[in-house]
């Protein structure tokens, strides 16, 4: 299920940390695992807590609490935006309508040609450049209008034409 490179990465996190809170490791191995699988399923969650010497609920909890954690596979591009209530007075719900239209999929799907997956997010921590998102759990965008949001998808489908 993990290769052989994760089982090392997996070790090298573990070793961070004294030998009776091997736990904390959790996030960083729940990482790799997204970085090998795209997502981390059941399966890799159960990996995960055997690895570790943690309960499955444990591992299931930190997944299924963090943004970042992709708990079925995704496109290839993940695009967060933030919905929580500062956001929403200053235009994040008409932020999601738009992209919801533009790629003509609902929060949590995934285009059919399977490069957006489209998700709500509760707090980026930056209110004051509402509307904001995250694409790929990495790139913040802020001040998101219908005209930035359009560039940002017709850009990244332009990278794929490209490729």
């Amino acid at each position: 299920m993990i290769s052989e490179k994760s089982l090392v990465a997996f070790a090298q996190e573990v070793a961070k940390y004294p030998a009776d809170q091997r736990q904390s490791a959790v996030m960083a191995c729940l990482q790799i695992v997204q970085q090998e699988l795209g997502y981390v399923s059941a399966e890799s969650e159960q990996f995960v807590a055997d690895y570790l010497g943690m309960a499955p609920i444990a591992v299931h909890e930190v997944t299924s609490f963090y943004n970042m954690y992709n708990q079925k596979p995704v496109g290839k591009y993940k695009l967060n935006v933030c919905t929580n209530l500062p956001c929403q007075l200053r235009d994040g719900g008409k932020a999601m309508a738009h992209l919801k239209t533009r790629l003509g999929i609902d929060a949590n799907q995934t285009t059919s040609d399977g490069l957006f997956t489209l998700q709500e997010c509760e707090c980026l921590g930056a209110c004051a450049d509402s509307p904001v998102m995250l694409v790929n759990d990495t790139t913040m965008c802020s001040f998101m209008s219908d005209d930035k949001l359009d560039q940002l998808v017709d850009g990244l489908r332009s990278l794929e034409v490209k490729s």
